[in-house]
């Protein structure tokens, strides 16, 4: 007579981590998105050092910029980059709850540097037609600041895909997409920091 043998619960429990067995078509159509993006922003990079070439001072003779200010928000962008990455891997370890912490306070860190750019649009003493330096600096933060305001709207929306109890399986995909994304805008914000605060 054989005995039967109890099953393990840790056996039938979810694996602790998901994996993708191949790369998610999601991510990668956001990869390749981003690539045209990143030919968009080189655009607007040669524009700001063509013109950089032809100013004796950078930025001009009285345009009062507070770059510690921008510097404290850039750091705060910077910093959501590794908030966002955060909820990504608590969205990879079924960690759903925390990871939509996470997801909101990444959120609230971009808000606060887009608030900041707003700011600086309406303090600058520089406007868009004083002089060149005034025209691709509103340009290029404007267009960033669409960006990142663009990548607010896609958390949103992954916070109100994550409203129920279990995730679906293109849940992890769609984090990260997202992430890529936002690591981009971050990037290229160091890079127009550089250029429109440090450079001289």
């Amino acid at each position: 007579m054989g005995v039967s043998q109890a099953i393990p619960l840790e056996s039938l429990a979810k694996p602790e981590k998901i994996v993708h067995d191949r790369p998610p078509m999601l991510a990668i159509g956001v990869m390749i998105w981003l690539g045209s993006e990143l030919m968009f922003f080189s655009g607007l990079f040669a524009a700001l050092f063509t013109i950089r070439a032809h100013l004796a001072a950078w930025p001009p003779v009285g345009t009062h910029l507070d770059t510690i200010q921008a510097g404290i928000f850039t750091v705060v962008l910077v910093g959501s980059s590794f908030t966002m990455q955060w909820a990504v891997w608590l969205i990879e370890h079924r960690r759903r709850d925390e990871a939509r912490r996470w997801v909101i306070v990444t959120m609230i860190m971009g808000a606060l540097f887009v608030s900041n750019q707003a700011y600086e649009w309406v303090h600058l003493t520089t406007r868009w037609y004083t002089n060149s330096y005034g025209s691709v600096f509103y340009i290029t933060t404007g267009l960033h600041g669409l960006h990142v305001f663009l990548g607010l709207v896609a958390m949103a929306f992954l916070l109100f895909r994550m409203r129920g109890r279990d995730g679906d399986p293109g849940e992890l995909a769609a984090f990260q997409g997202v992430s890529y994304y936002w690591h981009f805008v971050d990037v290229v914000w160091i890079g127009l920091f550089s250029a429109l605060f440090l450079l001289k």
